[in-house]
């Protein structure tokens, strides 16, 4: 499928001051990450609000036409009450809308003959400027009533809604609202409703070239945090728990008015325990730490696995096993990136990465996942940790202008260590662009080094 973004939209952005580039020291898709990144400036929320909306007219100008137009539908109907919003209508609310108001009611229909998209909302108020409020309760006080005339009005040949039995994100037509909606409507309008799985799997987890374009930033912001958590400013070698290090990320990321979309995670692989360690274990030195840490930023959702070694007195670097152990989780994670091409399926990534990286002597386990506006996207999945065979929610296909989770371990034993075996556990965020995948802000190819040398890699 072409790419759905306008070609001139983040240059448009940027000339306006409203996206916010990384500096020198980030590079959009930088291959090599810096691992003691400086922070990048966190936009106020009002210039945030400002961004996020721009955005947003953007998408709901260029991926919603196309994707209905693509899909064959006419009219897409969304509909969700306050605090149990749509996983797709929640994000069509503009950044000063938190909430559907009492019962909101979106619209999108295609008149056809290259007429633009219509965007209407049945409610008494307009949603930002970015849809036309098309129902005044003085002149029909049956909000129902008033959709079924815009209905008949327009007279779509396909009806999509939210319903799927594959996809919590088409699923969010609640029992009651299917029921009233279907009870609004007459027979005949009730005969064209159809699922509208991939439009609103599409509306997720396509990223239009303003979102890309910020994207790197908003990675580094985590990978920032990740740097500064697994140094020498928060952690002090036999004082330190793993829990004293994730409740750091957690008031760190809320100094910031970032927000995370999942507990962080701080384990420790030490030489001789079995497993890992974690909750209120002391880090020692020559332990292996590792995290998983997202944060969201601006809409759009990070996820990130790094590792870090604590340097025990006299060393200035990992042993070689760690590092070989890193090095081939690297191979496996470009076995994945290898693997993608646009209109295959994430079951195709994952055996064709998977027979990539056995041929190489490795032991993989691959459970990538699309990336945005959800942590745990939208979109086809790329294996699960607990299970390396393809399955149904790994059947959908493979889209240009997505993000990535490019998320995996490889299992190594350890020399250094009488031969014990080691998870390294890496992931780090990507875009396809439906050619090649690239790391948003890089990705990690050195431990970070905790005590006495941090910001130095190996």
């Amino acid at each position: 499928m072409r790419s759905l973004y306008l070609s001139a939209a983040a240059a448009a952005l940027l000339s306006a001051g409203v996206v916010h580039p990384a500096g020198p020291a980030a590079p959009a898709f930088s291959q090599s990450e810096v691992l003691n990144p400086q922070m990048p400036a966190i936009p106020p929320l009002r210039a945030q609000a400002k961004t996020r909306d721009a955005w947003l007219a953007e998408r709901l100008d260029t991926i919603v036409p196309a994707l209905m137009r693509e899909r064959g539908v006419d009219m897409w109907v969304l509909v969700a009450r306050e605090y149990l919003e749509d996983p797709v209508l929640a994000t069509m609310l503009d950044a000063e809308s938190f909430h559907a108001r009492r019962r909101t009611i979106l619209v999108f229909h295609d008149p056809g003959a290259g007429k633009p998209v219509e965007r209407l909302t049945v409610s008494r108020y307009g949603l930002g400027g970015l849809f036309q409020s098309a129902w005044t309760p003085e002149s029909q006080p049956d909000q129902w009533k008033r959709l079924a005339e815009i209905v008949a009005e327009r007279d779509p040949k396909r009806i999509a809604i939210n319903v799927s039995a594959a996809t919590a994100f088409a699923d969010g037509l609640t029992k009651s609202q299917h029921d009233e909606l279907a009870a609004a409507l007459p027979a005949a309008y009730r005969a064209r409703l159809v699922p509208a799985d991939e439009l609103a799997v599409g509306w997720l987890e396509i990223r239009s070239k303003a979102e890309i374009a910020a994207y790197p930033e908003i990675v580094r912001v985590a990978h920032a945090i990740i740097a500064e958590a697994f140094s020498d400013k928060v952690i002090t070698t036999g004082v330190t728990t793993a829990e004293d290090v994730v409740w750091w990320m957690r008031e760190r990321v809320a100094e910031l008015k970032l927000r995370t979309w999942f507990q962080p995670s701080v384990s420790i692989f030490r030489q001789g325990a079995k497993g890992e360690l974690g909750g209120d274990e002391v880090i020692r030195p020559g332990d292996m730490l590792w995290t998983d840490f997202g944060i969201v930023h601006m809409g759009l959702a990070t996820d990130t696995q790094h590792l870090a070694y604590v340097l025990k007195p006299g060393e200035t670097d990992a042993p070689a096993g760690l590092k070989a152990g890193l090095a081939a989780a690297n191979a496996v994670q470009d076995a994945v990136t290898s693997s993608f091409q646009t209109g295959i399926s994430g079951n195709d990534v994952l055996v064709a990465a998977r027979a990539k990286a056995i041929a190489q002597g490795l032991k993989p386990t691959i459970y990538s996942h699309p990336i945005g506006t959800h942590g745990h996207g939208a979109g086809p999945a790329i294996g699960f940790w607990d299970d390396q065979q393809p399955s149904p929610r790994g059947s959908g296909k493979l889209r240009p202008d997505t993000a990535w989770s490019i998320e995996l371990s490889h299992t190594g034993t350890v020399p250094e260590w009488g031969g014990q075996t080691v998870p390294f556990r890496l992931e780090e965020d990507a875009i396809f662009d439906g050619r090649t995948v690239r790391y948003l802000d890089g990705r990690q190819t050195g431990f970070h080094l905790i005590g006495g040398t941090t910001g130095k890699g190996s």
